[in-house]
């Protein structure tokens, strides 16, 4: 089945953003990476502005199951419970679609999204 995330920082960028890459790369073998784009934040007070990535793969792996793996690596670059009221985002990864079906369509639509999916489409995944 075909894979869309997203991935997002706003606090310690430069380990965080390649952290996640890592262990992507590590999970799914075929994972591609759109370009890492500087966004503003939605919907939050604090000003920190986020580093914001698409990456698309393929897995056997049920979408619970790559969740799952998702919630790890975010757990590994040190996200708690705690920073979200602080609205510090060490590591969201959202599973945006899992086959044709499209799970966050607020996120599907944002424009980093949208340029990432494009990029991808022109590099054949």
């Amino acid at each position: 089945m075909k894979y869309v995330v997203s991935i997002g920082s706003n606090e310690c960028q430069r380990e965080n953003m390649p952290l996640a890459r890592r262990r992507l790369t590590e999970l799914f073998a075929d994972i591609r990476f759109s370009h890492e784009e500087e966004t503003i934040p939605i919907r939050l007070h604090r000003s920190c502005m986020f580093a914001n990535q698409v990456a698309c793969f393929h897995s056997d792996l049920r979408p619970e199951e790559v969740r799952a793996r998702l919630k790890d690596i975010e757990r590994e670059a040190g996200r708690s419970p705690e920073d979200k009221l602080r609205e510090i985002v060490k590591l969201d990864i959202d599973l945006l679609m899992c086959g044709d079906c499209v799970l966050k369509p607020e996120d599907w639509e944002r424009e980093y999204v949208q340029e990432g999916l494009n990029y991808l489409k022109m590099h054949s995944l």
